[in-house]
């Protein structure tokens, strides 16, 4: 038994119940629509007016095809990489949610920390979720953990936000920079409905005033190294690398900022010729099973975020729905890497890919077809 098999038998037998319970990605969703308030589950499945981004995202990863190779020895197949001088078992890191403790109140995002950090994988803690970035820090120690802020304040507010990070051992800072206005989120608006967290938000101005001078100011303030989440231009992917950014996160918050945006795998292939090997570039966009992530790897990203189907994982199952829900992806991911006539990612090019008509039209749950749950009731 190799050093991967190894630990991957560990983490089930410590599951218990939970191994057996979800057997399939599409097994969290559903557990989560039975745990979840009408409000909640509106929160993480829905997007910006007409939810076009949203489904572009989709079916930007759609139409990418496989070309398989064969007879080529895969009997050991090897999806670990190495990120910040650290050996992950999948290149994915749990993308920053706002309120990820409505899925979970009783741990939150100390829950999906720990999870990442007991699987292997990054986590990417939002500043507007609970409990806090000391508090997540002691909850995961060893969990290779990333900081995202909303700016709230000057640059006083930033440089102090930073330099917590540093104190408390994050490997990466991040400002997200496409939320310069709240979007319209019409399952919200239709309800009249508007969280709690969203009531007490104060200091918006700061980040619709947000500027590049803000990225200077951290990178000659700070040796962390810097994430920039909500790049969807080579035209500003250029701009950052410039400013000595080391991390280009390619996002259109989910489909949940700027209605009729491009999806995330189209945006890629452009960001990643403007970087030339400059910097590392992370994407998020509705990944959620281990082909979406192989494809996203292959086309040039380094790490893979996954944001809905960590919230649903963790409604469905808590910590131990989130760490599941990681070992379920690895086994998609080996299986398509050992199908694809591969050991490990360096052995995949382009030549693995080919553009492919989409077999059915995209949606929040597109991904997984054997759910009988309407994507468009609210």
């Amino acid at each position: 038994m190799n050093e991967a098999t190894r630990i991957r038998s560990a983490t089930t037998a410590e599951l218990g119940a939970s191994s057996e319970e979800f057997q399939n990605l599409h097994e969290f969703v559903r557990k989560a629509r039975a745990n979840l308030n009408q409000n909640a589950w509106d929160y993480i499945v829905g997007a910006a007016e007409t939810e076009t981004t949203m489904r572009r995202n989709r079916m930007a990863l759609d139409e990418i095809a496989f070309r398989p190779r064969v007879l080529r020895n895969v009997a050991k197949v090897d999806a670990s990489v190495e990120r910040f001088g650290r050996k992950l078992r999948l290149p994915v890191v749990l993308a920053p949610v706002g309120a990820l403790e409505i899925f979970d109140p009783t741990g939150s995002a100390a829950s999906v920390a720990r999870a990442a950090g007991t699987f292997g994988a990054g986590h990417m803690l939002s500043s507007v979720s609970e409990p806090g970035l000391e508090k997540v820090a002691e909850a995961a120690p060893d969990a290779l953990r990333m900081y995202q802020l909303y700016v709230r304040g000057d640059d006083a507010f930033v440089e102090d936000c930073v330099s917590r990070a540093v104190s408390n051992g994050y490997s990466a800072f991040c400002l997200t920079v496409d939320t310069a206005h709240y979007s319209r989120r019409e399952r919200d608006i239709a309800k009249r409905y508007v969280r709690a967290s969203r009531l007490r938000a104060t200091g918006g101005d700061f980040q619709k005033g947000l500027e590049w001078r803000t990225v200077k100011l951290i990178k000659d303030k700070f040796k962390i190294p810097l994430v920039i989440k909500g790049v969807a231009t080579a035209e500003d992917a250029q701009i950052a690398v410039d400013h000595g950014v080391e991390w280009i996160y390619v996002s259109n918050h989910g489909g949940r900022q700027l209605d009729h945006g491009r999806g995330s795998m189209h945006v890629l292939p452009e960001i990643v010729a403007a970087v030339g090997g400059r910097a590392k570039i992370m994407i998020d966009g509705s990944f959620c099973r281990g082909t979406d992530i192989v494809k996203a790897i292959v086309m040039g990203a380094d790490l893979v975020g996954i944001g809905r189907l960590q919230c649903w994982a963790l409604a469905a199952g808590g910590e131990a729905g989130v760490l599941r829900m990681l070992e379920l992806l690895e086994d998609e991911v080996i299986r398509c890497l050992g199908l694809l006539g591969v050991k490990n990612f360096a052995e995949l090019d382009n030549s693995y890919l080919h553009a492919a008509a989409p077999t059915h039209l995209p949606h929040v749950f597109s991904a997984f077809p054997l759910l009988e749950i309407d994507p468009y009731r609210y």
